[in-house]
Formats: structure tokens, C-alpha cells, sequence
């Protein structure tokens, strides 16, 4: 069975540290054509849910609690009855966009079963504490959230963030990943492990 992937590109602004940045945010739908997991809900619910196309979903899957990749969150588990899913380590970043709201729990190791295929979450600390990257071993499909970008790992100059971390959760956790991995990313354009691989130490040498 092939996983079916589609990716939403949504606009809006992220805010931390007194900040606003405009930012453009990839949201990926994943699964086949009965099911779907949607990994982070950023800026416009609409897009999204026309991306699910009356699809059972499975879980909202959020990469970070940055507030532009879980600002329409609830939204979307208002319209599709699904579960929230964010690592806890991050919930002082929920709560300042979504005080009070509940949400069910993401653990590194877990594995969720969507449309006969099956996505590992891998804790990926760095870009935030809870940061986490969703792993397809039969697709050889990486969605990265804000972990690693095409030319580099996400950003650490702001509150929660530490170069070190994500560099070892890069290091140890995502380039162990077969060369041809596809990576997903949160932003921008879409790489693989091998393209990024070589990289490190240019990074590690440049810092954040």
C-alpha cells in the first residue's frame, strides 16, 4: 500500500519573545483514501479539512507547540472529532496559545497506525523541548517539522530552544535514517537525509 500524502501551505505569523514574524507553514495530510492524520494545524482550518476531503482522521499530530503550527488545533478536532496529540514537554508553549485547552499526550516510540501504514514519533528535542519528528519506515518519509530544513536545523535563539540539543536529536535520532529518506518539513521546500547529511559540521561551525 503506497501512503497517500498531501501538503497544505498556510499563511500567518509566529509569535514568541515579544516577536511577529509572517511565516508560511507546510501542513501535511497523511494516510490513504479512506483515513488520514493531519501532523500540525497552522493559520486556516479551512484548507486543511478540504485536504481531508470527508476522510476519518485519525489524529492531529502536532510537530511543536509553536503557535503557528497548532493555532486551528482545536478547530480541527471540533470538525473531525480527532484526537490533539503534543509531547508535553512543550505544554508551557500550548498554553500560551491555547490556556486550558485539553489535548492527549505524544510519547516518543509511540506509533500511530494510519490507512494500513504505520508513522513513529521520534522526540527530536532542540527547536523546543517537545519537539517531534513523525517517521514512515515503509515510505522512507520523514516529516520534520521544525527539526530540519532543507540547508539546516530549525531555528534555537529563542525561548525553550537549544542548538546542542537539536543538533545531537539531528545527529543521533534523524541522519541514523536511510540516505534516500524523504523529508517533509515544516516550512519551505522538502529534502532527503543524504542531502542534509554532510552538513553537520558546517552547521556545528556556524552554530544558531
Amino acid at each position: 500500500m503506497t501512503l497517500r500524502i498531501d501538503r497544505v501551505v498556510t499563511s500567518g505569523t509566529f509569535s514568541l519573545d515579544g516577536g511577529t514574524w509572517d511565516v508560511d507553514n507546510n501542513i501535511w495530510v497523511v494516510g490513504d483514501d479512506s483515513e488520514a492524520v493531519i501532523i500540525d494545524a497552522a493559520h486556516d482550518a479551512a484548507p486543511i479539512l478540504a485536504a481531508v476531503d470527508g476522510r476519518k482522521v485519525v489524529a492531529i499530530v502536532l510537530t511543536h507547540a509553536h503557535n503557528d503550527h497548532i493555532g486551528v488545533a482545536p478547530e480541527l478536532a471540533e470538525a473531525t472529532g480527532a484526537p490533539i496529540l503534543l509531547h508535553p514537554a512543550d505544554e508551557m508553549l500550548w498554553e500560551q496559545t491555547h490556556s486550558g485547552v485539553p489535548h492527549d499526550d505524544l510519547s516518543d516510540g509511540q506509533v500511530i497506525e494510519v490507512g494500513g501504514e504505520s508513522l513513529e514519533v521520534i522526540n527530536t528535542p532542540g527547536h523546543s523541548p517537545g519537539s517531534c519528528v513523525l517517521w514512515s519506515p515503509s515510505a522512507k518519509v520523514l516529516f520534520s517539522g521544525d527539526t530540519l530544513f532543507q540547508g539546516g536545523p530549525g531555528a534555537t535563539g529563542r525561548s525553550f530552544s537549544s542548538f546542542d540539543d537539536i543538533i545531537a536529536s539531528i545527529r543521533d535520532r534523524v541522519l541514523v535514517l536511510d540516505d534516500d529518506t524523504r523529508v517533509c518539513t515544516g516550512h519551505g521546500d522538502e529534502t532527503t537525509v543524504g542531502a542534509e547529511a554532510g552538513d553537520l559540521d558546517e552547521w556545528i561551525r556556524r552554530g544558531n
